[in-house]
């Protein structure tokens, strides 16, 4: 009879000895750590960092041609907007490499504003060239851009300083990654991207609807609209999930705020901007191009 229990005691001290066990433990957690916490994922960082370096990389490689182009071409709209992506692309940039100072002591201050500004630019872009297109008639394309910044202005401005008084106010860790517990946090999200979910369905109802004839006639900036639609929608989705503590939630939410910000600024440029920088005959068969056009977009404003 001692024989199985000095096997068993054997067995058990090997265990619990065993270096590997704590190893695979770690790597198990240490994987983890690389899909969700913010400030020590490597992957997470190189799947911000990389596509943010490379369209930093396009644009000045191709910013000598650009410069001569929107010189030539001379639209207010256009200039707006290139300066508009460079600045947005620069702070997004910075976010992206900056990402360990949302764990560093004493760059919480620091944190904020960086997203604060890198968050406010990706939004200004986004509603801006929403409210642009959605215009039906206008005077110049000086007036329309004056127009639709201001509208675009005042949401944004709403949009911070609600962040602001929820961030330094009440101490909202709003772009803390690795605060998944804060119901507050996810409830501000929930609400914020709610919004811009309901105006991209709006827009899209509109469409399908009998009162589609109160909308410009521009089909293929539609079928942006409801691409975002459903982004938002499924963001919504993910953080409502978060927000009652579901762990998918967290690694959706996670993955498409990654998506946000490697993805979706060249995904603007490509579909709002590059065209302008290539104009042949053979554009003019392109649907976002042509209808942007049509909206005012390449307007010259200068005489």
């Amino acid at each position: 009879m001692s024989a199985p229990n000095i096997t068993l005691s054997i067995a058990s001290t090997q265990n619990i000895t065993d270096p590997s066990l704590p190893s695979k433990i770690h790597t198990v957690s240490k994987w983890y750590n690389l899909g969700s916490a913010g400030c020590t994922g490597f992957w997470r960082d190189a799947a911000l960092v990389v596509p943010s370096v490379l369209f930093v990389l396009y644009l000045g490689f191709q910013a000598k041609r650009n410069l001569k182009k929107l010189s030539h071409r001379r639209s207010y709209v256009m200039i707006s907007y290139y300066a508009l992506i460079w600045f947005t692309v620069l702070f997004n940039l910075a976010w992206s490499l900056l990402q360990e100072w949302q764990c560093a002591p004493g760059k919480e201050i620091a944190w904020n504003l960086l997203s604060l500004f890198t968050e406010s630019g990706m939004l200004f872009l986004e509603i801006s060239l929403v409210a642009f297109l959605l215009q039906d008639s206008y005077a110049s394309g000086l007036e329309a851009l004056a127009r639709t910044f201001i509208v675009s202005g005042v949401f944004v401005a709403v949009d911070i300083l609600l962040q602001v008084i929820c961030i330094f106010g009440f101490g909202v860790p709003l772009f803390i990654d690795n605060e998944t517990t804060h119901r507050g946090k996810w409830g501000i999200w929930f609400t914020h991207t709610l919004i811009l979910a309901a105006a991209y369905g709006y827009i899209a109802f509109v469409h399908y609807s009998k009162w589609r004839d109160k909308l410009p006639p521009r089909p293929a900036f539609y079928n942006y609209v409801i691409l975002m639609f459903i982004i938002n929608v499924t963001a919504l989705f993910a953080i409502g999930l978060a927000g009652i503590g579901v762990g998918f939630g967290h690694w959706l939410s996670s993955f498409i705020v990654i998506a946000r910000h490697s993805l979706y600024l060249p995904f603007l440029y490509i579909i709002f901007l590059a065209d302008f920088f290539k104009e042949e005959d053979w554009l003019l068969d392109n649907a976002y191009y042509s209808e942007m056009k049509d909206a005012g977009f390449f307007d010259t404003d200068w005489d």
